[in-house]
């Protein structure tokens, strides 16, 4: 078994590696979020939102479902991470209790 899981992760890794080589470099003025999406959100982001604020702009609006669903992930992780760490607690409790 250990040796199916460690090449399906060397298989996996190839994958990443091999997808991300086609990505463009970081900062690259001529990729295509560069020269296409940046530009359009910051030329109509107060026209069509009314927030100065190019950020907020993007964020709450061009991009709000993401947002929200992010903010969502990072809350259900925080949840299920007090809820196993007062489980734990709670069993170290009562293993120490003698009636």
């Amino acid at each position: 078994m250990r040796i199916v899981s460690t090449l399906l992760l060397i298989f996996f890794t190839f994958i990443v590696f091999y997808a991300a080589a086609g990505l463009p470099d970081v900062g690259d003025p001529n990729s295509a979020p560069s020269t296409h999406v940046s530009p359009r959100y910051i030329e109509k982001a107060y026209e069509e939102i009314h927030s100065p604020n190019v950020v907020t702009a993007v964020l709450a609006d061009y991009r709000g479902y993401d947002t929200l669903g992010e903010t969502t992930v990072i809350f259900t992780a925080g949840i299920a991470t007090v809820l196993i760490l007062r489980a734990g607690h709670k069993k170290s409790d009562q293993g120490g209790k003698r009636e």
